[in-house]
């Protein structure tokens, strides 16, 4: 009864603080401009488990591709075993889910054998991150506490898979010590069941129920760990990909405010229907974090910092000031910086400080030739173009911001009706004398 009313406690606890960090997620969302109508289900399921679950994107590096999707879908099979181990903390019960027969068989053997697997792999990955010069995981944006940020989530999950196969090993050696029927299968904490050979019945007990409360308690904390940390994306990076954009990727969407403008001269009357003419006047663009809209937020958020697309993008192979995971980790920090105020006064609040030029340089946006490489790398779907599209249309639209060429380019197109420095009747002085044979 004692263990009952302590694991209550703790999940209790846990509750209570992942649903207080939802809570102020909901709020910032909240101040986010729309993005799209989100339609088309049976595609965006489709999406999500051929991106998302089958990590299809990334087995682009076949070798550390397999090796991190092992760990997603270990993690996923594990998953069951931790929603057991809640329902026999809560209700003082041991393997309560253990009428589901061959099927329990099966995901404890699967979960048993996939624990070892996450163990080696998580040991890689810390190995490559330690001991290995890897040009992707640096960058101006890689501070010190990125690098011991990724170092601590994968120090939590190694000792997750630890604890686990310690707890089932301990359960098949106490269980077989005293003759009584074992729950499941489990390959591999069979063959280590030897560890214990010589312990007491009690001692055996006292190891499991160490091992099962080290393996809760490191869950629960590492719920509440992650919305804080780069691993948030265990949590968003299957949501990030179904509501992924479902056009092409080089298809840059019309401005809503731009296209009211051009109806309203078109037709008034019909654009002052669909907006009044005292509606509030909308930023064109993207000048701070709250002018973004949801799914670039969610981007941020999703964002694994493995740096794959930097690694593509030609303006940052050519030595200029561009990287696509700056962009996204400066939008997330700056609305960390300011969600505080955000949620209080609402998008009246003014630190003095903007994303642009604060955070993003307009060197870095003009840097970017929207080739779409980075999103098309991207595992996750995370559309860097658009959101840094967003922030140069702010400049060109709200400040005239914008490279010399680019303003000669603009003004030919306001003059002239097309790029060329010329007017439209000197377009083809040019091929006055030459003779045009006919077809």
């Amino acid at each position: 009864m004692i263990n009952q009313v302590l694991f209550a406690l703790a999940l209790l606890i846990t509750f209570a603080v992942f649903g207080y960090t939802t809570w102020r997620y909901v709020k910032i969302f909240m101040l986010t401009k729309p993005a799209f109508p989100v339609r088309d289900f049976g595609k965006r399921f489709g999406l999500m488990m051929k991106i998302a679950i089958g990590q299809t994107k990334m087995f682009r590096r076949p070798i550390l591709g397999l090796i991190h999707a092992l760990v997603f879908w270990g993690f996923l099979v594990i998953l069951f075993g931790s929603i057991e181990m809640v329902i026999d903390g809560l209700f003082g019960t041991e393997r309560s889910l253990k009428f589901l027969g061959g099927l329990y068989d099966f995901l404890m053997a699967t979960g048993d054998i996939f624990a070892p697997i996450i163990a080696v792999a998580i040991i890689i990955f810390l190995s490559r991150r330690l001991f290995m010069h890897v040009k992707r995981f640096e960058g101006i944006e890689m501070k010190h506490i990125s690098h011991i940020d990724a170092n601590v989530a994968l120090t939590i999950i190694l000792l997750l898979m630890v604890s686990l196969t310690g707890m089932n090993a301990a359960y098949v050696a106490h269980a077989t010590s005293t003759n009584t029927e074992i729950y499941g299968v489990f390959p591999f904490g069979a063959i280590i069941t030897k560890l214990f050979s010589g312990l007491s019945v009690e001692t055996m007990h006292t190891y499991h129920e160490v091992f099962w409360w080290s393996h809760i308690l490191l869950i629960f904390l590492f719920a509440n760990l992650l919305p804080y940390s780069k691993h948030f994306h265990v949590f968003m990076s299957v949501p990030n990909v179904f509501l992924s954009r479902l056009e092409p990727l080089g298809k840059l969407p019309n401005m809503e405010s731009v296209t009211r403008e051009v109806k309203l001269m078109m037709n008034p009357e019909t654009a002052y229907a669909a907006a009044p003419a005292d509606a509030p006047v909308e930023r064109f663009g993207v000048l701070d974090a709250e002018d973004a809209s949801w799914k670039n937020y969610l981007d941020s958020l999703a964002c694994t910092e493995c740096g794959r697309c930097t690694s593509v993008c030609p303006a940052n192979i050519t030595g200029k000031k561009l990287s696509p995971r700056k962009v996204m980790m400066d939008l997330r920090a700056r609305m960390k910086e300011k969600r505080d105020g955000l949620i209080k006064q609402g998008k009246d609040f003014s630190d003095g400080k903007s994303l642009i030029r604060d955070y993003i340089s307009e060197e870095e946006l003009w840097a970017c030739t929207t080739c779409n490489a980075c999103a098309k790398e991207c595992p996750i779907n995370i559309d860097h173009p658009k959101f840094i599209v967003d922030m140069r249309r702010y400049l060109v639209m709200e400040e005239g911001s914008a490279p010399g060429e680019l303003k000669a380019t603009f003004s030919n197109i306001e003059n002239n009706g097309a790029p060329w420095q010329y007017s439209p009747e000197d377009r083809l002085v040019w091929a006055e004398g030459l003779e045009m044979n006919k077809i």
